[in-house]
């Protein structure tokens, strides 16, 4: 009889070990957040997807995507640890890195790049016919972009090439969904929205309404690739928006995702290989995701400071030396 119940007190204390061990060696969850911009752009269902996939795809990593100011709130959330991943257009990130503009007065240390994902496009967006310059915005009501985002910035710029700023201007700091509402209740007179081109903003617009865009002309492309050094032409075509009256000539910078400095080599290595094999899931959420390649991954990050995991990446793809 102690036999027996010396090999019973024996296996209860291997079952109990067994478990133990089993419970101590469980992965650990860590929790990321990626920030995106509002929920009518590119940004917001692009970042829905990579959330997943991150989550899907790395044991031990959940991520969710969350709606931002957009770029420049992304910097300084990234700057501040409040995220961990962010859409961030290059132009941007390099300014960041640099202390110029916006982040002239910030010190930012802890933006690495990651991979482009497509081109952002500026679009001045207006119905009125007789809006056919920015000079044209004079005492009108434009909507320049949530506070704290790219577009915001670029709106700036715009009116500065012209001579002008907010003084002559009725500016509302409106993202893209509240930006086209205006326009179609006609509380606006123009919007200017730096985003991945068909927006569903300007789409749902252009469903009621015939829609107009400012062409840019060579010498202000010229001058805006000073303060905006990857921008490149772009057309606009009704390709992408049917009701537009006439096609027209913008400029447009990648939009990349940036990281954290100090998430795990590993982890960024292991994210840009599960993104790679999950291209169909982008281009479904929408057709700037269908942009991403390993041809253009490295577009506009030529002089960002990369972070370590996607340096290693990018080397074994024979992308970088």
């Amino acid at each position: 009889m102690k036999k027996a119940r010396s090999f019973v007190l024996v296996l209860c204390l291997a079952l109990f070990l067994i478990a133990g061990g089993a419970s101590t060696g469980a992965m650990a969850t860590t929790y990321l957040s990626l920030g995106t911009g509002g929920v009518t752009g590119v940004y917001y269902p692009l970042g829905g997807v990579i959330a997943n996939i991150i989550t899907n795809n790395i044991p031990g990593y959940n991520c969710t995507a969350e709606s931002t100011g957009g770029a420049v709130e992304n910097v300084m959330l990234l700057s501040r640890n409040r995220i961990d991943i962010g859409f961030i257009d290059a132009s941007s990130a390099y300014n960041a890195q640099n202390k110029l503009r916006a982040f002239a007065n910030e010190d930012i240390k802890n933006l690495r790049g990651v991979v482009s994902i497509y081109l952002e496009a500026v679009q001045l967006v207006t119905l009125d016919k007789n809006i056919k310059s920015i000079s044209d915005l004079k005492g009108k009501r434009v909507a320049v972009g949530s506070p704290g985002s790219g577009t915001e910035t670029m709106a700036r710029d715009l009116l500065a090439l012209y001579g002008m700023d907010y003084n002559d201007i009725n500016e509302d700091f409106l993202g893209f969904g509240d930006a086209s509402a205006g326009l179609k209740d006609r509380t606006l007179d123009a919007a200017i929205i730096w985003a991945g081109v068909p927006t569903s903003g300007i789409m749902e617009l252009g469903s009621q309404h015939e829609i107009s865009m400012l062409n840019f002309s060579d010498e202000m492309i010229a001058k805006l690739k000073e303060s905006h050094p990857f921008c490149v032409p772009m057309q606009i075509t009704k390709k992408y928006y049917s009701s537009l009256i006439e096609d027209i000539t913008t400029i447009a910078v990648p939009a990349t995702l940036q990281a954290r400095a100090d998430l795990p080599d590993q982890f960024v290595y292991d994210f840009l290989v599960a993104l790679f094999d999950n291209l169909d899931l982008l281009a479904g959420a929408h057709a700037r995701g269908g942009d991403l390649s390993l041809e253009s991954a490295l577009n506009g990050l030529e002089k960002i400071e990369m972070h370590p995991g996607a340096v290693k990446f990018y080397k074994e793809k024979g992308l970088m030396k």
